[in-house]
């Protein structure tokens, strides 16, 4: 039995003793979070239908590449009812900041059912209401998540 206990402090003492890692600047340290919040913002734009979406979110971006179904797995019309039950539900809780966290319902988002926004931003919205339910075990609507 002492046996053990020895070996098990001498690993402990082991893995505890390792070299001193280096001092990392403010400055070094800003850069890598502006790097990680670009490659974390997804931008969506038509100049014809004048709308932009901008979404920033850390690792939605990986998320989405890798996680979600692929374009074209949902229909455009299930995309649109979803996203405007969504919309609906995001906007709602964005007017009651004492009762949802103002934090995760900053703004609202002017999605209209009788504009064609298309496949791409249908579905980039759809993902990220996913996203966003599975990552902050939020749920909009009475769906619920799955991917």
């Amino acid at each position: 039995m002492k046996k053990v206990i020895y070996i098990l402090l001498l690993s402990a003492f082991v893995f505890n003793c390792n070299t001193s890692k280096p001092i990392v600047s403010n400055k070094n340290k800003s850069e890598k979070e502006l790097a990680k919040t670009d490659n974390d913002t997804v931008t969506i734009a038509n100049d014809a239908l004048e709308y932009e979406i901008i979404i920033i979110e850390p690792g939605f971006n990986t998320w989405l590449l890798s996680r979600a179904r692929p374009e074209g797995f949902y229909s455009q019309q299930y995309l649109e009812t979803r996203n405007y039950i969504y919309v609906i539900e995001w906007n709602q809780r964005v007017l009651q900041p004492q009762r949802f966290d103002p934090n995760l319902y900053e703004l609202q988002i002017d999605y209209r059912p009788d504009i064609d926004y298309g496949y791409e931003v249908n579905y980039k919205l759809f993902n990220y209401f996913t996203y966003f339910q599975l990552t902050y075990k939020q749920r909009l609507a009475g769906f619920v998540p799955r991917i």
